[in-house]
């Protein structure tokens, strides 16, 4: 490769995103590969106003409001493009822990055609590859409950809400054509699912 892969892995909460993100790695770098690991909100450097924002959303609801939500982590995925993606190195494999396709999941009246078209224009980086990691809602949402840290969710709090964002973001998925990884089985086999799909691209 003459430049970084990007590739990025969203879902609802609960998923496990973060463990199969983790396990991908693990076996990449078995195989000398050099992965480098990014999260959207540990390299976002709004993310402290941003947050404020969406928690004013939760609050008070509305479109202008989640609108500007959305146009907020635009601007911020348009920094880390340019400001971190920009700065790995050449032949390295980037898995970023959300991108823009977690909008289709959060995001409750703003429809994903339009987030789509504003990250575009603000010239948010194109993932080569978008993971979307899926479980059926009842699963997932067992497994964001039994955390130590529980839901973890200000957008999501009510079981509905979930069933209603993971139904969203698996049609955004099949919409978009993101690779999907149902990971509800072992972590090993969504592992797998994960890298064969990396390996396409650099075969």
């Amino acid at each position: 490769m003459n430049r970084p892969l990007f590739i990025s892995l969203d879902g609802p909460k609960g998923t496990g995103k973060t463990t199969l993100l983790e396990a991908v790695t693990a076996v990449l770098r078995a195989d000398n590969k050099k992965v480098i690991r990014l999260c959207e909100r540990k390299s976002d450097p709004y993310r402290g106003a941003t947050m404020a924002l969406v928690n004013e959303l939760a609050r008070n609801h509305s479109w202008d409001l989640e609108w500007a939500v959305c146009q907020r982590f635009a601007d911020s995925r348009s920094w880390i493009s340019r400001h971190v993606l920009t700065e790995q190195p050449v032949g390295s494999i980037i898995l970023i822990d959300r991108w823009y396709p977690s909008d289709a999941a959060f995001r409750q009246t703003v429809p994903f055609a339009e987030i789509l078209q504003l990250n575009i224009e603000r010239n948010v980086q194109v993932p080569d590859l978008h993971v979307g990691v899926v479980t059926a809602p009842d699963i997932s949402w067992a497994r964001a409950k039994a955390r130590s840290r529980g839901l973890g969710g200000t957008v999501i709090q009510k079981h509905a809400e979930h069933v209603a964002c993971t139904e969203t973001f698996e049609q955004a998925a099949a919409d978009h054509g993101w690779a999907l990884c149902r990971n509800e089985g072992t972590i090993e086999d969504a592992t797998m699912q994960v890298v064969s799909e990396i390996y396409k691209l650099i075969s």
